[in-house]
């Protein structure tokens, strides 16, 4: 189970770049701020709801090239929701993000040590994000009551309706938005499996 998180996607990558980023903070280069920290994952938060729903979700392009990255970045993963391949977001999509979170810390702070610790508290709990996921998909019963109520909160968007509870790690912004729904008070999709399918 925890080798194969590892194997796919950027999951080990992030791991380096988080304990890389600590080592460099530990050698006395620039001291971490536990409240950017925080900040950065509070800001993953809010941005993995909006992303999903907005842009993951987002018709179709016309354009080939970009109807090939939406293809694999969401469209495919709901087709085939059990294939690790397609689970977990790929390194080409995180580095950039990553390091235009940076960027614009830095030129919005000023300082780099407060960029760094917001793209540390980002990594974090992108690679949180990642394992909620990943548990979702595959055939393990968490312990935690939560747990196993994340994993069926998961599971509705891709097997009972596609336009509903959005969020991957947490449930927060579906209530904020009204996306949240009793299972039982929405009917099933034709299209929760294949996005925007052409006879729809």
């Amino acid at each position: 189970m925890f080798r194969a998180f590892w194997r796919h996607g950027s999951n080990a990558a992030l791991m380096i770049g988080a304990l890389a980023i600590c080592a460099y903070a530990g050698l006395g280069n620039a001291p971490l701020s536990p409240l950017a920290i925080l900040a950065g994952a509070v800001l993953f938060y809010l941005t993995e709801y909006t992303t999903h729903r907005f842009l993951f979700h987002a018709p179709p392009s016309s354009r080939g090239w970009l109807l090939k990255l939406q293809r694999r970045l969401h469209y495919d993963h709901h087709v085939e929701p059990g294939r690790l391949d397609l689970l977990f977001l790929p390194l080409w999509y995180v580095a950039p993000n990553l390091a235009i979170i940076g960027l614009a810390a830095w030129a919005v702070l000023g300082d780099g040590a407060l960029a760094l610790s917001l793209v540390l508290g980002a990594l974090v709990a992108l690679l949180h994000y990642e394992w909620v996921h990943y548990v979702a998909h595959i055939p393990y019963q968490p312990r935690t009551r939560f747990g196993r109520w994340m994993k069926r909160y998961h599971l509705w968007h891709h097997f009972k309706n596609e336009h509903f509870w959005f969020g991957v790690s947490n449930p927060t912004l579906d209530f904020v938005y009204g996306t949240f729904r009793q299972p039982d008070a929405v009917t099933r999709s034709t299209t929760v499996r294949e996005l925007y399918r052409e006879d729809q």
